[in-house]
């Protein structure tokens, strides 16, 4: 099978489109020189462009656009998006999000062989009926593997190996961050500091409070300064309180998606709910422990080449002492793991 140029369709969400990166990683090992477009929605069009395979991404606002539909504006955007979709012809189109959106909206408007999800698989059943393919693809099993497995099935290989993320381009010291309280975070401080995202897309994922702040105490103790990621001002609210009364614990103000990454990228370790800081993670290797409440963990389960705990289920949230049990292997494996490391690296 010759192919050359395939479109990904996969517009959000940011933890999904991270676990999209291995898939890639597959194509572009099974077709030396393959140039990869990917559809994705604005706010994330930046993590695709950090893969290497990645030549082109084409924004897309359903989000935005929904809410004002037929306005001039809208209907500009979405006709220069659509020349966009269409200035270029594909080998192969592959929809893993599975939804009417996506497939009526976006993979069916691009010119070339439409591969998704048949009806027993995808989210929306409706969805497979605009794919020339339709492919079985367990939906209970872990988000990468099913992408991995869609784009394989499309192109005809069998994914083997493991997970490849390709995110080098991430590696690195982190910028300079002012803090809410107009300190500075100093890049040498990298190693020093455990991320922690509190907050999540919706309010059924939430943690209580009192759980989040032994956590935030426990990293204190063992002189690991917690910094709480905050999107908006809701979830700054949050974390300043659960950061209330601690002497390290520090929020972070809104920042750029790379150079979240970056302070990611630094961290000693992880802890955050099911949210896609704490997927970015755990694909950059990070120890990460995540915290489920509202989702099936076995769907989207942390997934990274560095040790990842994902605790809780879909209506059954981890308890304060298994969260804190979890925490302190995650402590006691970055201490062995330093240990282990020349002197000159363990003390970068």
């Amino acid at each position: 099978m010759s192919v050359s140029r395939v479109l990904i369709v996969r517009t959000s969400s940011m933890g999904d489109l991270i676990h999209t990166l291995p898939a890639v990683s597959d194509i572009a090992r099974h077709f030396p020189g393959v140039a990869v477009d990917w559809v994705a929605e604005e706010g994330f069009a930046e993590i695709p462009t950090w893969h290497p395979a990645v030549d082109r991404v084409i924004p897309v606002a359903m989000r935005r656009w929904r809410k004002a539909w037929w306005s001039a504006p809208v209907r500009r955007e979405r006709a220069a998006y659509i020349h966009l979709l269409q200035s270029r012809r594909y080998d192969a189109i592959i929809d893993s999000q599975g939804l009417l959106k996506s497939a009526a909206l976006v993979a069916v408007r691009a010119h070339g062989v439409r591969h998704g999800l048949d009806w027993h698989s995808a989210r929306e059943p409706m969805a497979s009926l605009f794919y020339a393919h339709r492919h079985r693809v367990e939906p209970m099993q872990p988000a990468v593997q099913r992408y991995r497995k869609l784009a394989g099935l499309a192109l005809g290989y069998t994914p083997e190996g493991p997970d490849d993320f390709a995110l080098d381009v991430l590696q690195g010291a982190p910028e300079l961050v002012t803090l809410n309280d107009g300190s500075v975070w100093q890049p040498q401080d990298a190693g020093s500091y455990a991320a922690v995202m509190p907050s999540a897309s919706r309010d059924t994922k939430l943690w209580p409070d009192e759980d989040w702040q032994a956590v935030l105490r426990r990293l204190e103790d063992t002189g690991c300064t917690p910094l709480l990621f905050a999107g908006n001002d809701a979830e700054r609210t949050r974390a300043l309180r659960l950061a209330e009364g601690l002497n390290l614990a520090r929020v972070l103000p809104r920042m750029a998606l790379v150079q979240t990454a970056r302070v990611v990228a630094g961290a000693r370790l992880m802890v955050g709910l099911d949210s896609g800081i704490t997927h970015l993670a755990a694909a950059l290797g990070r120890p990460s422990l995540g915290i489920y409440c509202a989702t099936p963990v076995r769907r989207t389960p942390l997934t990274g080449p560095g040790v990842c705990l994902s605790l809780g289920d879909r209506g059954s949230p981890p308890s304060r002492v298994a969260v804190l049990d979890a925490l302190d292997t995650l402590l006691a494996a970055n201490r062995m793991a330093a240990c282990d490391l020349p002197p000159t690296a363990a003390g970068a």
